[in-house]
């Protein structure tokens, strides 16, 4: 097994899962954290590593150590030299996980998926057959779809973050440290935020359309994080996926492990005051562009973009959190026309942004 985000709560979860099962590590990548690369490089001896931050090469204790100054795409190739078709995990965060993943099906490798700007913004690009998804809710989808009848509508679930609860009118004046405080899950900060916006369902939306084919999706609140994603059929059936809410489950079934006890059932008396509820469009503003997104699923390279850099400038505490959705629409109102027809476009289209977004949020 490849892990590519390896220092992050999915890689961690994904070595812990190979800890217990005794599974191989052939290799490792991380961002920066050096000193949570050595201790795993220790651990489960992988044949190559990968760190991108090139001024930290060399503190890694590794005789094999690529960075971004060598290219993640010669990394993967020497991977792919070293363990072909082997199960590769793609954990990063951001944008620059897209090129590791069509480079890793380009490969062969037997890609799971944790990487939502993968196919939010490249989901055009990708054979998304060939991919397994590493999330709770479309875990939860792929799950409910063996053998079953032909879709009607695909539904996943929000726990509705951070502000929930929050008056909308006080929703300006958020905090970074409130605004991180997600009700259920242990999520890195990104995410977080992401989750407290509901951008981050809304992308889950458009990975939902790119891996199982459908455009009629839907979302709904549901604080407990228990149901995780319904299904209704054609024939007028419904089922739905019910579990605690542990990343584990999920993980697991993508490495291979799903059929053996990962994780305790979930008592299911824990039902009895479960609601589902709509969307608040005025509280999440950027979910009302679900509906354009799954008409132009082309548009999430833009929005990822603007969110990335508006979320960057909120954790870095330079704008407020209303900005965040606000920054979204601008930027669709000023490049929602640019034609993005090649993962070249993608490319550029994700700088411009981004440098539009910096020059006027964060001067």
């Amino acid at each position: 097994m490849i892990v590519l985000g390896s220092s992050g709560s999915i890689g961690l979860n994904a070595l812990s899962l190979a800890r217990e099962n005794g599974l191989q590590i052939d290799a490792l990548a991380c961002k920066s954290s050096v000193a949570i690369l050595n201790s795993q490089i220790e651990e489960f001896a992988p044949k190559l590593v990968y760190i991108d931050d090139d001024s930290l090469k060399s503190q890694i204790n590794h005789k094999f150590v690529f960075s971004k100054k060598d290219g993640i795409e010669k990394f993967l190739k020497a991977c792919d030299e070293q363990s072909h078709g082997a199960k590769l995990i793609n954990a990063f965060v951001g944008f620059d996980g897209l090129i590791p993943s069509l480079k890793a099906l380009e490969l062969g490798f037997d890609l799971a998926l944790a990487n939502k700007e993968s196919l939010v913004a490249g989901g055009k690009f990708l054979d998304c057959s060939k991919i397994t998804p590493i999330d709770s809710e479309h875990f939860g989808l792929k799950f409910m779809l063996k053998d079953r009848p032909k879709i009607h509508r695909l539904i996943i679930t929000a726990s509705g973050g951070a502000f929930y609860n929050r008056e909308i009118s006080a929703l300006a004046g958020a905090s970074v440290e409130d605004a991180l405080k997600h009700p259920n899950w242990s999520m890195g900060a990104k995410i977080t935020i992401d989750s407290a916006t509901m951008v981050n369902k809304l992308f889950e939306i458009v990975e939902a359309f790119w891996l199982y084919g459908c455009q009629n999706i839907d979302a709904y609140i549901e604080r407990k994080s228990l149901i995780h994603a319904l299904i209704e059929f054609q024939d007028g059936s419904s089922t739905a996926h019910i579990s605690k809410p542990d990343m584990r489950l999920a993980i697991a079934h993508a490495i291979g492990l799903g059929e053996q006890r990962v994780i305790e059932n979930l008592d299911i008396k824990l039902l009895q005051n479960i609601t589902l509820e709509p969307i608040d469009l005025d509280r999440y503003k950027a979910f009302s562009l679900k509906d354009e997104l799954l008409q132009n699923p082309q548009i999430g390279a833009i929005i990822n973009a603007a969110n990335d850099e508006i979320v960057a400038g909120f954790l870095g505490k330079r704008v407020n959190f209303i900005s965040i959705s606000g920054a979204i629409f601008d930027a669709l109102d000023k490049f929602g026309s640019f034609k993005l027809d090649s993962i070249e476009s993608v490319i550029e289209i994700n700088q411009k942004v981004r440098e539009y977004i910096k020059d006027r949020y964060m001067v």
